[in-house]
């Protein structure tokens, strides 16, 4: 099975301490159907406005996200659905409408030790303009990066050292040449050939 549907019972297992309690009131007062789903390398959640066919908001959280992604992931998608009971479709999937959601929704969750020091420093910068997803802020990413569950070696391009090997999911292995503000110069090291690598990009670092 791809997905699995799960009870509000059992939400309390993904969220960080305490922070159900300030969930569970959602599901209360909105028909909600929440859906934890495998990786998957697009999006880390989803959210669906309902339909004649199923007539509930359905929510989808990646299984694999550590538990402060996932609270902000979840929150995310909630501030989908209330934007959606206000507006319907009539508004973009990201605009205005739904940044004051998301804000009017994370705010409370400030200050309450919810998120680690350097997540919630980065989320409150995340907050000034939130974006369609926490991937494309390289500040919030990397602080949330810190909490998940790797695999030894691996590490964001950013991470490594300048003259470092790295290796990609293909199997290609690139030397860091430069670092840059964003991004990193990396010789393709079969190659010689060069290229750019955006510093939030997970690679396995190895011996040269």
């Amino acid at each position: 099975m791809r997905k699995l549907e799960t009870s509000i019972n059992l939400l309390a297992q993904f969220l960080p301490e305490r922070s159900f309690e300030m969930i569970a009131p959602f599901f209360l007062s909105h028909n909600i159907h929440l859906t934890l789903t495998r990786e998957r390398k697009s999006v880390l959640g989803d959210y669906r406005n309902p339909t004649p066919e199923y007539p509930h908001h359905r929510i989808s959280i990646n299984v694999n996200l550590n538990k402060y992604s996932f609270l902000i992931t979840l929150l995310h998608e909630l501030a989908h659905m209330l934007t959606y009971t206000h507006f319907k479709n009539n508004v973009p999937p990201h605009g205005k409408e739904w940044k004051t959601q998301f804000r009017h929704i994370l705010v409370p969750f400030m200050g309450k030790r919810f998120f680690p020091a350097d997540v919630e420093a980065a989320v409150l910068s995340y907050l000034q303009n939130p974006a369609a997803s926490t991937c494309t802020d390289a500040r919030l990413y990397k602080a949330l990066y810190r909490y998940d569950d790797r695999k030894p070696g691996y590490k964001l391009v950013d991470d490594i050292q300048l003259n470092g090997v790295f290796e990609i999911e293909d199997g290609r292995r690139f030397q860091k040449i430069e670092q840059l503000r964003t991004r990193s110069r990396c010789k393709d090291i079969k190659t010689g050939r060069m290229y750019y690598f955006q510093g939030i990009v997970e690679v396995r670092a190895v011996r040269a």
